[in-house]
């Protein structure tokens, strides 16, 4: 098995603003592993989650020490990934994990998705995001996004550091647009407990279908969801909170659904055992990205048909994404029908 790893650019359109800051441009890496004849595809960068933070030279120099002791090992079997992964951080295991995924299901000539078992039927449109801003340059983003996709789900980032009514003026300037769209609401952690308090049952009242991370993640942050339910008839989604499956077994008595990213989870292998298990335990998914191309989204779409609440639309908002899919009709997004991943540079 040969590899190869490089850095490149993904720019945004439209630079995105949440409560930890902005992002207008960032770089990624691209790592190729070549066996067989086939070449598998594995993405990843650097990000902050305002408890961890990873930069991409840091990621690209555990790779590059790493990567030779791939190359000796040669091909191993899926079982046999997550042993081989575990001494990688998440989001360097994530490249590797989503390059082999695409490498095995090459050489079995099938879409992860069909090697799962997944019916495509079970697809849901994508959420579009609105970043911290202005209420006009909000109202502006919305309608840009209008012109790309129906916008049928809208996710509204919150927790600004104007306060809380500002926020609330978010919402109220949004609602009278809305059409009849869904409205979801992510604070990435900027309320105080007593904010959140204040905030949930108001977002309830004007009909909000759920609330992301409204606390910032911490050791023991259970607590802090555990005291915000029964605030509020409000779905809460763990994201920040939520890396790996036992991050998911400690929120699951104290949330209603789970924010899977593959940077966090260290690829599909976690991720899809997350899933099955947040299924089994009565969660609901929200399966989301950073600042990611077609091509770690399209690994994402491989599990859409497990998700209730897709959130995959950085690459709808490139300017230089260098990969295509997945495949989309409006803002129904669902993972292509080619072998692996089904991501092609372009």
């Amino acid at each position: 098995m040969r590899w190869s790893l490089r850095r490149f650019t993904l720019t945004k359109q439209v630079p995105l603003t949440i409560s930890r800051g902005t992002t207008a441009a960032v770089e990624h890496l691209l790592l190729e592993l070549e066996h067989g004849g086939q070449i598998g595809r594995g993405e990843t960068g650097g990000f902050d989650t305002g408890q961890r933070v990873f930069s991409t030279a840091q990621l690209e120099q555990e790779l590059t020490g790493w990567l030779p002791q791939l190359e000796a090992a040669g091909w191993q079997e899926p079982a046999d990934w997550p042993a081989l992964l575990a001494p990688l951080s998440a989001p360097a295991r994530c490249a590797v994990d989503l390059a082999l995924h695409d490498l095995w299901g090459q050489l079995l000539g099938q879409p992860l998705w069909r090697l799962w078992g997944l019916d495509l039927r079970g697809c849901q449109p994508t959420s579009v995001t609105l970043g911290l801003a202005p209420v006009e340059k909000v109202l502006e983003r919305l309608s840009r996004w209008r012109q790309q996709l129906p916008a049928s789900r809208v996710k509204l980032k919150l927790g600004s550091p104007d306060g809380l009514s500002h926020d609330q003026a978010l919402v109220e300037a949004l609602l009278p647009v809305l059409g009849g769209a869904e409205l979801q609401v992510d604070a990435n952690g900027g309320w105080s407990l007593e904010g959140a308090r204040q905030m949930l049952p108001w977002l309830a009242e004007r009909g909000v279908v759920l609330v992301e991370q409204p606390l910032a993640a911490s050791d023991g942050d259970e607590q802090g969801f555990a005291a915000l339910q029964g605030a509020a008839p409000i779905p809460l989604v763990a994201d920040e909170s939520c890396w790996n499956l036992e991050d998911l077994l400690r929120l699951a008595p104290h949330v209603q659904g789970v924010n899977l990213k593959l940077l966090k989870t260290g690829g599909l292998s976690e991720a899809l055992l997350m899933a099955q298990v947040a299924s089994r335990l009565g969660l609901k998914l929200m399966l989301g990205c950073y600042s990611d191309s077609a091509l770690l989204n399209g690994a994402a779409a491989q599990l859409l048909p497990l998700v209730e609440w897709p959130d995959l639309d950085s690459h709808l908002n490139l300017a230089d994404d260098p990969f295509s899919g997945p495949l989309a009709q409006g803002d129904l997004l669902q993972p292509s029908s080619g072998a692996g991943l089904g991501v092609q540079p372009c």
